[in-house]
């Protein structure tokens, strides 16, 4: 039986080529854009799973309170480590803490690599279950070893052995290869860890020395791999006030409470807002997971109306199997042979169209991912999703085709009825209602990256490049380094500066000034330059004047940015006197606001002052007279001639201001494609819907233009029908779409207005859509000679 109803499927198949053609291909891309975005989803689900301990493994992170706000943070002070040994070794089984992941130089002898690494505890690889290729995981006990990726052992050392061998760390010390680690996959945290070097080298090496009792200092970082028999939440609930407890009563003002952040937390549920966890990625999840649906769902339309209005055709084949004793369930069983049937091709198809699409997918996504070929799960999935597919598109049909009244249908008298045509309206309607929702939310998500990008960013990003500094080399000779190269033409200046232009890595509370109230906790970036800075960025005055290595007394002047005079409430700021931890400072001037930070939220009130400590980046600003590659040229050679043992590595400051857009831009190009591919379906169905209309109405048509109707007036009453149920899908659509993206931009503080004409737009470029594709049928019908369509008559 179910071979005789697979063969009549496939004569039907065959016998329809045009519908058959739009079901097959609709659901191919249906199914294949569902699988693209099941495989993302999984790729995000799955982020840190690499690590056997994944639901046992926490940061630890705490609260803040300022001036009745709550940040978050991830940075702590290196007292705890101490404390929770102490106190609560019980519940831990490992703790390590960490630097900032950073980037830096490794050479073995006369070969060079620059790879991001980390310092950390020596139980970090056993927190984080590094699976090591060569070594031990307890190869950071000893302080002059190193652990290497699988990556940094293949550059390094070729084929040959790297145990043991002697990798020099920014031209400075050397370090013993204590173990090579295989690569982290690219849905890691710590993917971008190519080394991992001892933390008490770290922690006694110039400049990063830390109190071990200083808990204000907030600038490293805890992981920690809670005890097998402790409770996450309970740990986390123990250690809270732990911090709170040790201040001083003058830092106690902050109310600092700790607790752990648990690792599958980490990626999809990353943003806090006054303390409280409230989302983060996994909004994007929730997003392309119901995109998926809808746009399988489109596809399964089609095939539910193209079915159901070609009812007619089958009718006298229903009639005849009922009057020789077929029964309603067997041929529910065979119209679902037949969906179940185009379900498989369509698959089959789409598995085609994934694996051709997939490598442009992870360049816009940002992924590594691969169809799953020799994974159980997958294919126990996709059998599941095709079945589920073939039964959602079969339902509707099965069951509307197989209640024909036999002795009706045979007889002659059956008639479809006035309202036979109400579910598939619906249908079409419901399709374009996502397809308008879909292209309003891609419109809206552009708009707001559009519109931050245009924001004033208070500084000249042209021709800025960032020389992140390695070692002291550059440091200890810029004077010399700022001559030779004001001297090749190649730069207009140069300065050097504890942030780069697109973030800032300092903050600091000991700042107090005249008028501040005693209760107000202060909270700015701070930011240490040479005197040169301001000409190099181009930063503008609102009042005052810039730093000048001619002016002594500018050792203990700040400049502040509009900002900080507004978060200060100074009203003539300059000349006025801050003090800045133990320094009574002199504002010398304001500057416009420069954005550093995220270019979507408020700027951060920010103090520049002289340099104080160390220099992370070298700015340099092209001569725009020279071209960049030769002026680039000449930087280097310069840079090699006091720093030969550091490769020479640069960004533009505009490709870095670039890169704050590039999550928003993903999901953007991945929102357009899928809008797209939408349409596509949607149209597809529409023009299958079209063609059987053209076809059923061809002896209408006939008599109308016998009558004297022209080619015009056709196309008119056979378009209207379908341009109807746009613009009701459009009234639908725009309330929703309004809603959904209205939520959306209350994310952003800086955030553009969802402005009329984006919905006017969207609506007239889905009638002129629908127009296009029903105009072919509609002119073609109308157009035909009506003596064909008559003679029967």
């Amino acid at each position: 039986m179910i071979k005789n109803y697979l063969k009549i499927a496939w004569r039907n198949l065959i016998k329809n080529k045009a519908s058959s053609f739009i079901n097959v291909g609709g659901l191919a891309v249906g199914m294949a854009v569902a699988i693209l975005i099941g495989l993302w989803i999984w790729d995000e689900l799955s982020f840190d799973k690499y690590h056997h301990n994944y639901d046992r493994v926490a940061m630890v992170m705490q609260h803040e309170t300022f001036n009745g706000s709550v940040n978050t943070g991830s940075a702590i002070s290196l007292p705890l480590d101490a404390e929770l040994r102490k106190s609560y070794g019980s519940d831990f089984k490992h703790l390590a803490l960490s630097s900032w992941t950073n980037k830096h130089i490794l050479n073995v002898d006369d070969k060079k690599v620059s790879y991001k690494g980390n310092f950390m505890g020596a139980e970090a690889p056993e927190i984080f279950s590094l699976r090591m290729l060569q070594g031990s995981r307890n190869g950071l006990k000893d302080r002059s070893s190193i652990l290497i990726s699988q990556s940094v052992a293949k550059a390094l050392f070729g084929n040959g052995n790297p145990m043991n061998k002697v990798i020099r760390l920014d031209n400075k010390d050397g370090f013993k290869v204590s173990g090579v680690y295989e690569d982290l996959p690219n849905n890691t945290t710590f993917h971008d860890v190519a080394f991992i070097g001892p933390w008490e080298y770290y922690i006694t090496s110039p400049g990063n020395e830390r109190s071990p009792t200083d808990w204000g200092d907030n600038s490293l970082f805890m992981y920690v791999q809670i005890a097998d028999h402790a409770d996450m939440a309970k740990v986390s609930a123990k250690i809270k006030n732990i911090k709170l407890d040790k201040m001083d009563k003058e830092d106690r003002k902050f109310n600092p409470r700790l607790f752990l952040q648990p690792m599958s937390k980490w990626h999809l549920y990353s943003e806090f807002k006054d303390g409280v966890n409230t989302g983060g990625a996994i909004q994007y999840v929730w997003l392309f997971g119901i995109i998926g649906i809808f746009v399988l769902l489109l596809a399964c339309i089609n095939f539910m109306n193209l079915s159901t209005a070609r009812s007619e055709k089958r009718a006298k084949e229903v009639g005849i199997r009922k009057a020789v004793g077929s029964l309603r369930g067997q041929l529910i069983k065979q119209f679902f042979c037949e969906s179940l049937l185009i379900a498989v091709l369509a698959f089959t198809l789409s598995l085609l169209f994934v694996w051709l699409a997939i490598p442009w997918f992870n360049e816009v996504a940002h992924k590594q991912m691969a169809i799953l070929w020799s994974t159980p799960l997958f294919w126990v999935a996709c059998i599941g999703f095709t079945l589920f597919t073939g039964i959602i598109a079969g339902l509707y049909p099965a069951l509307y085709l197989s209640a024909f009244n036999p002795v009706k249908v045979l007889k002659g008298t059956f008639k479809a009825g006035r309202f036979s045509a109400l579910p598939r309206k619906v249908l079409v309607v419901t399709q374009f209602t996502v397809s308008v929702m879909l292209i309003i939310g891609t419109i809206v998500i552009f708009k707001q990256i559009q519109f931050a990008k245009n924001r004033p960013v208070g500084y000249s990003r042209d021709g800025l490049v960032d020389i992140e500094v390695t070692n002291d080399d550059l440091h200890k000779h810029f004077e010399a380094l700022r001559t030779d190269l004001l001297q090749t033409g190649a730069i207009t200046e140069i300065a050097e500066s504890s942030s780069s232009t697109t973030g800032v890595n300092n903050n600091r509370g000991d700042v107090t000034w005249k008028g501040k109230d005693p209760s107000m906790t202060s909270f700015f970036g701070n930011i240490n330059v040479t005197p040169t800075y301001g000409k190099t960025v181009g930063w503008q005055f609102t009042d005052g004047r810039d730093f000048s290595s001619q002016i002594v007394s500018d050792s203990t002047a700040i400049i502040l940015n509009q900002a900080a005079v507004k978060y200060m409430g100074l009203k003539n700021p300059v000349g006025q006197i801050v003090r800045v931890g133990k320094w009574d400072m002199t504002v010398i001037g304001v500057v416009k606001d420069m954005v550093m930070e995220s270019p979507y939220e408020p700027v951060k009130q920010t103090i520049f002052r002289i340099g104080r400590g160390a220099m992370d980046d070298i700015l340099i600003k092209i001569n725009p007279h020279i071209s960049a590659h030769n002026a680039l040229s000449k930087i280097e050679t310069v840079c090699k001639s006091y720093s030969p043992s550091v490769p020479f590595s640069y960004r533009f400051a505009d490709d870095a201001y670039a890169r704050k857009f590039a999550t928003e831009e993903r999901i953007g190009k991945l929102a357009s494609s899928f809008a797209m591919l939408a349409i596509f379906i949607s149209c597809l169905g529409l023009f299958g819907m079209a063609s059987f209309m053209a076809e059923q109405r061809v002896k209408e048509i006939g008599v109308r233009k016998v009558l004297g109707a022209t080619v015009f007036g056709l196309w008119r009453l056979m378009s209207g029908d379908f341009v109807s149920l746009v613009i009701i899908s459009l009234f639908i659509a725009t309330p929703l779409a309004y809603y959904f993206m209205h939520g959306w931009l209350q994310h952003y503080t800086y955030r553009v207005e969802l402005s009329w004409w984006i919905f006017a737009v969207t609506g007239i470029g889905a009638i002129a859509i629908t127009l296009l594709t029903i105009s072919y049928q509609s002119i073609t019908a109308a157009r035909a000679n009506p003596v064909k369509s008559l003679r029967s008559e």
